[in-house]
């Protein structure tokens, strides 16, 4: 069975396969390894893989180089807000959402924050995550992009256009949702679906006629590049940040799931007033001009605020999108994947 399941990925990823379903697929992996090993210990002072339903001594969180979770860790209060509690904490990075869901899938962390693309492919795989917060909108982050000289002036110019998107991603659901108001079928574009770095490649070479995309990949381009915005995503999609955990982990551990909240929110309050610190604190872990990452932080938020009604409304959304345009294999409730403190 492991050896039928690599050779289905190996064959996959020659043909460029998304990364959302490669995030599917390999959850698969893991549960094939998991059948035919019995796990052993590897050493690390952190938890087993597979968290039991305990109290945590370590909670360990996954975060990417711009994330709310990097201001936390770098402003250094959440380390003395758990203290009291006998909690220390372990920090790991990593480049994007999906293998940071499935880092939270195996056990390997207990809590992560991504993007509101990515836990919808989680939940279409039957990983065991529940959603335990999320942030204000951040819908001025995200936009539909052309070259400044573009004949393209409106939504309703995308048609018959060819696209630079990343399949997958929050850019994919916005792209969907101007599409739709604009009245265009999806089938009536050409979708690219690129890298964001192979995006903005393929972008200044003029072998696409748009671009959607996020920052700070969007703020760096408006900066650098001879672009011209038709639409952002205000109006269209949210673009929140998602907090999610391992399902073993939230039921013994809601005070230390509060105490992040309370913290990252405090760090959230922080920021909005200071934003010229938060700069000066990113900007060499980043390694993004001050200029730039000044304009992405005044225009998103890093707060963690308890999962409301209006946020499940537009996962779902998300979710059926994705399920009309054939990116996920099956219908989702994302109501049934929130976290209820007590549950």
């Amino acid at each position: 069975m492991l050896k039928r399941v690599i050779s289905i990925l190996t064959k996959l990823w020659r043909s460029h396969l998304s990364l959302a379903a490669l995030f599917i697929l390999g959850i698969g992996l893991n549960w094939a390894i998991a059948s035919c090993n019995t796990p052993t210990p590897t050493g690390s002072a952190s938890p087993v893989a597979s968290p039991a339903a305990a109290q945590a001594q370590v909670v360990r969180i996954g975060h990417q180089k711009f994330d709310p979770f990097t201001l936390v860790k770098a402003r250094g209060g959440l380390e003395k807000r758990l203290q009291p509690l006998g909690i220390s904490v372990e920090w790991k990075e990593f480049q994007s959402g999906p293998p940071m869901l499935e880092a939270l899938n195996v056990g390997s962390i207990d809590i992560g924050r991504t993007g509101d693309a990515p836990p919808v492919f989680a939940q279409a795989a039957n990983a065991p995550l529940l959603y335990i917060g999320g942030s204000a909108p951040k819908d001025r982050s995200s936009g539909i992009l052309v070259p400044a000289n573009s004949p393209i002036q409106t939504l309703a110019d995308l048609r018959g256009k060819k696209i630079a998107f990343t399949k997958g991603s929050s850019a994919n659901y916005l792209l969907a949702k101007a599409l739709k108001s604009a009245g265009i079928k999806w089938t009536e574009i050409e979708p690219a679906n690129l890298t964001p770095a192979d995006a903005r490649a393929a972008f200044q070479q003029g072998n696409v006629d748009a671009w959607v995309i996020w920052d700070p990949f969007y703020a760096a381009a408006q900066a650098q590049v001879d672009v011209r915005v038709v639409k952002d995503s205000k109006g269209l999609a949210a673009n929140r940040d998602f907090y999610l955990a391992n399902r073993s982990f939230t039921q013994s551990n809601s005070k230390i799931i509060e105490a992040i909240r309370e913290e990252t929110q405090a760090v959230a309050t922080w920021a909005d007033a200071n934003p010229e610190e938060v700069v000066k604190i990113l900007a060499p872990i980043l390694k993004i001009d001050v200029s730039i990452l000044d304009v992405v932080t005044r225009r998103r938020s890093y707060g963690f605020e308890p999962i409301q009604a209006d946020m499940v409304a537009e996962q779902q959304e998300i979710a059926d999108t994705f399920f009309e345009l054939g990116l996920i294999p099956k219908q989702l409730k994302v109501q049934e994947v929130v976290w209820k403190p007590g549950n």
